[in-house]
């Protein structure tokens, strides 16, 4: 029997661990401490789940305590992103493996930290870069190591978020750059990790552009300008485009927010926590759209760009090599898009012949079929039967926070950023 112990009692804590784990997993797993600052998360999280309602709680400075008490195998850690680092480091400092939701850490600094406490620590590092179990993307993953395409040498990649999700980033703590990094990190890590892992090449150089195009007081959507607005009691939100969108003038009174997990935590709230600030605020201090070039060790080029504020989600991916090319479209969220969208399919072009479709086996579950795939390699180990890789380690997630800082570095500084220089120096002066 596995013991497990969660730092950060959020959503994703209870929706990607806590549930499989009391469910599926039961068998060999068992959870034996929760650790949160707000004692509101603990009694909706016990709520949600009877079975639980004897597991300790401790609060966020008790660690060391649940520890000696509950001697877990395993942390997992699921709390605000910039919180990550000191529950890693002190689970590594007990020779304890962990679980951290992405990204690992919100600074290339500490992610080099992590590396490096792992490598004194009999315990290891997970990442839960479930976008890699997507079935769409294990099977581009192995389209690229059948040699398909031949040597990678450039990719395409636009991600679209939609006004209902784009917009959710500013009305919570990920707005402030000292919580979540910046999008380039909270958001784009995710994609820059999927990059690396298809091409299975380092990161080497960034150059990006960014700005705050859509949020933030100068926005043309703005209806007033004045800090401090609330969506549930502000008097101008039905002349605001991303509240009337989302929500009608008789069912206005919560406001909606896909990371609360119940109606009770929906109508009381958590300790601290608006999911509901304006997305017009002054203090809004990070980007809503970025455009990058980044370059790889064995010569691949990668042109990404990220767009906060757009009518429907999803993303373009196109992967060119020296025997032919990969494209797929997908959009997520079909329930939100105002059209129909077509099935997702993986469209193959050699470089001499006739174009391939192909239709790739959908699986149930979040993050497209990903997560109970990545859950079952989590709670029983990685599938022998698998010829490649697919969990991530602490080297991968600080390649891809890594990469997310160097986007935001250039787009501040104007030049370009080199990765090792920023994650190895001690300290990095651009």
């Amino acid at each position: 029997m596995r013991k497990f112990a969660v730092c950060g009692v959020s959503k994703r804590a209870n929706d990607m661990f806590i549930r499989p784990m009391i469910s599926t997993f039961a068998a060999t797993s068992e959870l034996v401490g929760l650790l949160d600052h707000d004692p509101k998360r603990f009694a909706v999280c016990k709520s949600t789940f009877p079975k639980i309602a004897n597991v300790p709680e401790y609060d966020e400075k008790e660690f060391k305590k649940m520890v000696a008490e509950t001697k877990p195998d395993t942390i997992i850690v699921a709390s605000r992103d910039d919180t990550h680092v000191e529950y890693i480091l002190m689970a590594l400092e007990h020779d304890i493996d962990v679980i951290t939701e992405k990204p690992m850490t919100t600074t290339a600094r500490d992610s080099r930290r992590v590396m490096e406490a792992e490598k004194k620590s009999k315990g290891e590092v997970t990442v839960t870069f479930n976008y890699r179990y997507s079935p769409y993307h294990m099977r581009i993953k192995e389209l690229i190591l059948s040699g398909k395409v031949g040597r990678v040498t450039s990719v395409d990649l636009n991600w679209y978020i939609d006004t209902y999700h784009g917009s959710s980033y500013f009305q919570r703590w990920n707005r402030k750059r000292e919580f979540s990094g910046g999008l380039s990190i909270h958001k784009s890590s995710h994609h820059f990790d999927l990059i690396n892992w298809w091409l299975d090449q380092k990161p080497v150089e960034v150059f990006a552009f960014g700005a705050l195009n859509y949020y933030g007081p100068e926005s043309e959507h703005n209806p007033l300008q004045e800090d401090g607005r609330h969506c549930k009691t502000c008097q101008v939100k039905h002349e605001c485009p991303y509240y009337t969108r989302w929500n009608s003038r008789s069912n206005s009174a919560i406001v909606k927010d896909d990371h609360i997990d119940s109606d009770e935590a929906r109508k009381d709230g958590y300790t601290n926590y608006r999911p509901d600030q304006c997305v017009f605020d002054s203090d809004i201090e990070i980007e809503d759209t970025y455009t990058a070039a980044i370059k790889y060790d064995q010569g691949a080029l990668l042109s990404y760009s990220i767009n906060f504020s757009l009518p429907y989600e999803g993303y373009r991916l196109a992967i060119n090599g020296t025997k032919g090319r990969i494209e797929t479209t997908e959009f997520h969220a079909p329930s939100r898009v105002p059209f129909p969208v077509p099935e997702q399919t993986i469209e193959y072009f050699p470089l001499f012949g006739s174009k391939e479709t192909i239709n790739v086996l959908k699986q149930e579950g979040g993050h497209g079929g990903g997560d109970p795939i990545i859950q079952e390699d989590i709670f029983m180990g990685e599938d022998p039967s698998r010829p490649y890789k697919v969990l991530s380690g602490s080297k991968d997630g600080a390649y891809a926070v890594t990469t997310g800082e160097a986007v935001w570095k250039s787009v501040k500084e104007k030049q370009s950023i080199r990765i090792e220089e920023l994650l190895h120096q001690p300290t990095y002066s651009g």
